[in-house]
């Protein structure tokens, strides 16, 4: 399994450094360099050419060298490392060592009973050591040799017990020394690696990180480097100490015999084969299950992320059931692993007992007929081969680690030794003593690193003049934003210079060059912090007086000063609790901070709407004066003031000058205003419209012939460009707009502090586990097969007891005076260790098998279940925190899997090891009670031990984890907003900010290496102390109380076999514990009754639906905000076949109300009536199958455009017709038909292959299909570009013919032709009628045309 991760962690890799080599394929669907989002990954990943693959994986499996994993060593780690691994090296010599006492021992108890039983005999006495004959003459056996006797048996064993305290005591301090010191000097060595590998990424050009995805380097700190460590740290001591023991065990073996230990090695093999096989098949096994579930997994992430649209189109039991599918093959994966694992161990053992039967066989041989061996020799070189067999089987482990180590040493290593082409914390270069701020372009050619085929910038010449505000205006994707970042040096220009003041910036140093400059982006970057800090960003060393001045220049002071906390408002992750416009000002308020002379603003008031963006541009326009100052906008009102505006096309600066001048020459700046006007103001007569309209279908299939050669073209740039999710309408003037609703501001600390709360009380609220009974009971259908297992696993168990009971019956053998019955015993005892190799074999398999497939079946009913329940839920479960879909796919991929802890394997295993110590024990009362009890004192520990060592082999990775996750949000923040961070020369900042987090984890880890250490060696010198007891009173027993020898191994070998057995299965408790913990979060969910239920049959149905619409005093809060009222007495009504449009600010109820509609949730007070029936009362399904609808941002699933619009309807086999009728009716077909696969392209995730216009018009054609009553139509087009939305708007008028419609828009062109128009404000109804009424009333909505006002 971990052989798999590994692989699967550097397929991970290869896969993603396949994207820059992707994205140099010509994929031109970004604007940034960066991928839009993970979608893009991976359906770019398919196109990967499967050649490079292999070849780059080859590459990464070699990693570096072993001994290259300690280049951060310091002397003192060396020597904690060699003093450790001296330790581990006299350790792994203790077993060996312990065998020769083992082996003395039973020499003594053989010929003391030999001794004794000569002496039973009257006649005989012992003088001088020899037995003799009363009369004097020696007493000679029928070989002819001498009986040795005086065997003081109790005065032995007292030697032999201090022999095995000494050895207990030495490995007690060696093991402690091998372990801590090697976790202490890992410890050291990590927190260098961590340190040198965040500074290096810090230092790292913009250009390196479009080619490597932020995700990728988090990760590769947090999992790759705990990798790294688990290779230098205790792996490497243990595997020395079991190197060591597989030395001295063949040592002790052939100094003891050489034709036994040979025979025992020709069979070694065997095993070494069978265990190596099983690693193989299972990796291989275990790959195939989690690649069959990832797509299992996938198709749940991708459900529960669109669960909304899922609900609108009644997908739910489609999607139950594809789930399922996907289920099937995981499930079948892990059912012949179970099988192969059963099988592999029934060979494993069956093999081992066929070892011991030859081993015994020949060995006693040697004994009896050759007289080469005593029979201590027998078992120190049998035992001796023995352990150093396992322990070169249990060290493989240690060098999965190290491979492991080496595949993710080799990322970071390689990373740490690159040099940046653009190093920003550099101290190197000019710094000016006067800056005027004089930019100029010198015949620059640029183009993405990530993508050296397409030519963002070509041959450009541009002058910006100091003091002056310059305009870059042009369509997406003509290098306007990419001008911006060359003046910051985020890259370096291919051909020519950027100059500033006449100096190349390439010789200027860096962070003085960026320390002149203040930007602010259209999707402005705040840091978890204070309102106070995060303009402090701006310049470290501003007092609170700058800071309050900068704030009041960026319009942002009065806002700030209306908040609880003020200044020291947290402002949550990533701005969370601000507002758009709010977190525009304070990033203007950093930027000010600076005082720069250089001032950037890149579309910064673009996803704002009217109110704060009337508030931030009057910001801007006070502090432009006196600056060099760059403005990017494409709502061309903004920058018609600018005291120079230059048009870009083509990479190339195309035209230059003012508003006026511009307008005269009827270029590039020409279009673009005539374009924004005639959308803003839908002036154009019937007859240009109809030109306009063929003019953009003729430019749609121009556009798909050119997606069909497999690159977009810069006109489609625009839409694939990664784009805030809330910007409503970035081109158009004319937006209908107002600002958010303020009580939702007043209460942001508040929501936080509530969220904190809520937090905390999640944690301390955890879950009671689920009774195993009732696990069980959906295990049942599996009865028969955990009958067959348990049984099985009940014959295993009693395995070790038997074996216990053979191995001590072959020593009491050696003491039969009789050579003959010796020999005879012996081979019976053969024959049934080769009965129990046969038994073994079959029950091995058979409790694999069965509790395999019972396992894999539950857990597959379980997931399913759990993905049932999941979609039953009313959409406001969702809107909970806890049940993100991150969390909710985790949670069916872990707790389904998890409660197999408490079924499945388990029970076997539990079974097995409880049928072991049963037996063990019952043998040992039987035996010696006496003995037994003395024993038993010893079994917790040892038994703990075994648990124990378990756990420390898995390693302490988890606990490092946690201590390390606050290191982990600085460098996650840090990465995630590295153009941010590298704008403000703050990469020093971070870096030391990073390097204080990682003072805690390594005092943790440096207390926890001793305090494993300790552990460790307890564990490993409880068993020396165990036997050193135990056999000391079995001497005093053969002496006092006359029982036979091997008895006292019999009891001990039992009890101590049963010890190792409670450890096996006490290590399963956590795995119980977690399977119960597991179930019961399940259960919870099974058990949850939806507040809005889908599965109920009841409710309202009739068949002539009209579609009349009529909300009643509708008041409704969302139940994550339960503080904010978003509906206060929402009254309106729609006759059938009319339309409603909703106007209003941001946040003042218009999708609230679709939603009520949809029955996505029911208002709290008053009611939502169609045709005369209470929304309560219907029919969920019903209801929902009546409504279409299409938002903003579209949903498409990742199949193809066919599938998508047949989505439409999930009750039905839509056929392919009127998937053709719909598209066509929405605009789509004659772009589908120019596509390679026309309907059967695939749309990518989250439809990322297709623009914004093309998505669009495949939800109309999905709305279409439904032959919906009633349309809701919630900003369809705001975030469109202008071609697309003529496209867009021309199909949705066609899909409102004959229904009942309600739209929402920010766009007033949108809406001027709806029946009724309402406008809305603080969740009520302010004004309504037609366009010309309330154009006569001359109200709000009157003001909101003519000026653009807000309404609140």
């Amino acid at each position: 399994m971990k052989d798999n991760i590994y692989l699967k962690t550097l397929e991970k890799h290869v896969e993603d450094n396949g994207t820059c080599a992707m994205k140099n394929k010509g994929i031109q669907g970004y604007e940034n360099g960066a991928f839009q989002n993970e979608a893009d990954q991976f359906s770019l990943e398919e196109k990967l050419g499967k050649t490079s693959r292999t070849k780059k994986k080859k590459d990464k499996e070699m990693g570096v060298g072993f001994f290259q994993l300690f280049r951060f060593a310091t002397c003192r780690d060396v020597l904690l490392m060699v003093t450790g691994g001296f330790c581990a090296l006299v350790h792994g010599a203790a077993s060996p060592l312990m065998l020769l006492v083992y082996g003395m021992m039973t020499d003594t108890f053989v010929a003391y009973e030999l001794e004794q039983q000569e002496l039973k005999d009257t006649r005989k006495i012992c003088t001088n050591g020899t037995i003799s004959w009363r009369n004097g003459s020696v007493y000679e056996t029928s070989e002819n040799s001498t009986v040795v006797c005086g065997v003081n048996i109790e005065e032995q064993m007292t030697m032999f017990a201090f022999y095995y305290v000494g050895i207990g005591l030495g490995v007690l301090c060696v093991s402690y020394c091998q372990i801590a010191f090697w976790v202490t000097a890992a410890a050291h060595q990590v927190q260098q690696i961590r340190k040198t590998y965040f500074r290096k990424v810090m230092r790292m050009e913009i250009g390196w990180f479009d080619c490597n995805s932020v995700g990728e380097l988090n990760t590769r700190i947090s999992d790759d480097i705990n990798k790294i460590n688990n290779a230098i740290a205790d792996q490497v001591s243990i595997f020395i100490e079991r190197i060591s023991t597989f030395c001295f065990g063949f040592m002790v073996g052939f100094m003891g015999s050489w034709k036994l230990t040979l025979v025992v090695i020709a069979v070694s093999p065997l095993i070494g084969l069978g265990a190596g096989l099983m690693a193989m098949f299972v990796a291989k096994l275990t790959g195939q299950e989690l690649k069959a579930y990832a797509k299992a997994g996938a198709v749940a992430d991708e459900v529960l992320s669109a669960i909304r649209t899922v609900a609108a189109f009644g997908g739910e039991k489609k999607e139950v059931e594809r789930y399922d599918q996907n289920l099937v093959e995981a499930q079948n994966w892990g059912i012949r692993k179970g099988a192969i694992m059963g099988l592999f161990q029934g060979y494993l053992w069956c093999i081992i007992f066929l070892c011991y039967a030859l081993a015994f066989w020949y060995g006693s041989k040697l004994v009896i007929e050759d007289r080469e061996l005593s029979a201590g020799g027998l078992i120190q070189v049998f035992f001796g081969v023995l352990f150093a067999a396992m322990n070169l089987g249990q060290a493989s482990p240690c060098l999965e680690a190290f491979a492991s180590g080496r595949g993710a040493a080799k990322l970071i290593f390689e990373t740490i030794d690159r040099q940046p082409e653009i190093d920003c914390l550099s101290e190197e270069g000019y710094k000016l003593d006067k800056v005027k701020g004089d930019i100029e372009f010198h015949n620059i050619t640029f183009y993405y690193p990530s993508r050296p085929e397409v030519k963002i910038l070509d041959q450009i010449n541009m002058v910006i003049e100091t003091g002056k505000t310059t305009a870059f205006v042009g369509p997406s994707g003509t290098g306007k934003s990419t001008a911006l970042q060359l003046i910051q040096r985020f890259y370096e220009p291919q051909e020519g210079t950027v100059t500033l003041d006449g100096h190349d910036i390439r010789g200027l140093n860096i962070r003085w060059l960026r320390s002149l400059i203040g930007i602010v982006e259209q999707e402005p970057v705040l840091f978890a912090t204070t309102i106070a800090e995060n303009i402090q960003y701006g310049r470290e060393d501003a007092t609170m007086e700058e800071i309050i001045q900068a704030a009041k220049e960026a319009n942002a002071y009065n806002f700030i000063m209306d908040l609880p906390e003020k200044f020291d408002t947290l402002v949550g992750k990533g701005g969370s609790q601000m507002s758009g416009g709010q977190k525009q000002r304070i990033a203007i308020a950093r930027a000010l901070l600076r005082n720069p002379r250089i001032l950037l603003l890149d579309m910064a008031t673009s996803a704002l709407d009217n109110k704060s963006e009337a508030l931030v541009q009057d910001a801007l326009n006070k502090v432009r004066s006196g600056r060099t100052t760059i403005s990017i906008a494409h709502r061309l009102s903004t920058i018609r003031n600018a005291d120079v505006i230059i048009g870009f096309d083509h990479g190339q600066a195309v035209e230059r000058g003012t508003h006026d001048q511009l307008l005269k020459k009827k270029g590039v700046y020409f279009t673009l205003v005539t374009l924004q006007n005639e959308g803003g103001t839908a002036m154009l007569d019937k007859t240009s419209q109809k030109a306009v309209k063929e003019h953009f279908v003729e430019l749609a299939r121009d556009q798909s012939m050119r997606f069909s050669k497999g690159s977009y073209t810069a006109s489609l740039r625009n839409s694939i460009r990664a784009r805030s999710r809330s910007q409503l309408s970035n081109i158009f003037p004319a937006t209908i707009s107002g600002n958010t609703d303020t009580s939702f501001i007043d209460n942001t600390v508040s929501n936080e502090q509530t969220e904190k709360k809520t937090k905390s009380s999640a944690d301390e609220e955890k879950e009671h586990p689920a009774s195993v009974i009732r696990i069980l009971k959906y295990n049942s259908p599996e009865w028969l097969y955990m009958l067959f297992g348990t049984l099985a696993a009940a014959a295993n168990g009693a395995v070790n007891p038997v074996y216990a009971i053979l191995f001590s019956q072959i020593l009491g053998t050696f003491s039969i005076p009789n050579l003959d019955e010796q020999t005879r015993q012996i081979n019976g005892i053969c024959v049934l260790f080769t009965v129990v190799a046969g038994m073994s074999f079959v029950t091995q398999f058979l409790q694999g098998y069965t509790f395999g497939k019972s396992g894999e079946l539950l857990t597959r009913r379980l997931r399913k279940m759990g993905f049932q329940a999941m979609m039953n839920q009313e959409v406001s479960w969702f809107d909970d925190p806890k049940n993100c879909p991150g969390a909710l796919t985790t949670r069916l991929a872990t707790d389904a899997s998890q409660v197999q802890g408490a079924t499945g394997t388990q029970i076997g295993m539990i079974v097995n090891s409880l049928t072991n110590v049963g037996a063990s024990i019952i043998i040992a009362f039987y035996f010696s009670w006496k003995l037994s009890l003395l024993v038993l004192c010893f079994l917790p520990f040892i038994g703990l031990s075994g648990a124990f060592q378990a756990k420390m082999l898995t390693g302490f990775a988890n606990q490092d984890k946690e201590a390390l996750e606050a290191a982990g949000q600085v460098s996650s923040e840090a990465l995630n907003n590295i153009r941010t961070i590298a704008g403000l020369a703050k990469e020093d900042s971070f870096v030391q900010l990073y390097e204080q987090q990682l003072e805690l984890p390594y005092k943790a880890a440096t207390k926890k290496a001793k305090v494993y250490g300790v552990f460790f060696a307890f564990a490993k010198c409880v068993i020396f102390m165990a036997y050193a007891a135990s056999f000391r009173l079995g001497g005093f027993l053969v002496s006092s109380e006359g029982i036979h020898y091997s008895v006292v191994f019999r009891v001990i070998s039992a009890i101590v076999i049963s010890g190792t057995a409670l450890g096996r299965a006490s290590s399963f408790t956590p795995d119980y514990a977690k399977a119960k913990v597991a179930a019961a979060q399940l259960f919870k969910l099974f058990d949850r009754i939806p507040k809005i239920s889908l599965q109920s049959d009841q409710g309202e149905v009739w068949d002539s639906f009209r579609g009349e619409l009529e909300f009643i005093n509708c008041k409704f809060t969302y139940p994550t905000r339960p503080d904010v009222q978003i509906l206060r007495g929402l009254q309106i009504s729609v006759k059938p076949g009319q339309t409603l449009a909703f106007v209003g600010s941001s946040g003042c109820g218009k999708s609230t109300s679709i939603q009520l509609l949809e029955r996505f949730y029911d208002p709290e007070e008053g009611q939502v009536l169609i045709d005369g029936y209470s929304s309560k009362d219907i029919n969920v399904s019903f209801l929902r199958s009546k409504i279409g609808i299409v938002s903003q941002e579209p949903v498409l699933f990742d199949s193809s455009i066919a599938e998508n619009i047949k989505y439409g309807d999930n009750t039905r086999d839509v056929s392919m017709e009127e998937v053709v009728d719909a598209a066509r009716k929405a605009y789509l077909h004659d772009f589908v038909m120019a596509l390679p696969n026309k309907y059967e392209t695939h749309v990518g995730s989250q439809g990322s292959q297709l623009s914004r216009g093309e998505k669009q018009r495949i939800a109309i054609a999905r709305a279409i299909v439904r032959n919906p009553k009633i349309l809701l139509l919630d900003e369809a087009t705001s975030a469109l570009d202008t071609e697309s939305e003529k496209i867009v708007q021309a199909a949705l008028d066609e899909a409102r013919q004959g229904r009942t419609c309600i739209v929402i828009a920010h766009r007033l062109s949108t809406i001027q032709n709806a029946d009724v128009i309402a406008v809305m404000s603080q969740g009520v109804i302010i004004e309504k009628g037609t366009h010309e009424e309330l154009m006569g009333r001359r109200g709000a909505y009157y003001n909101l045309v003519t000026s653009g006002a807000p309404l609140s």
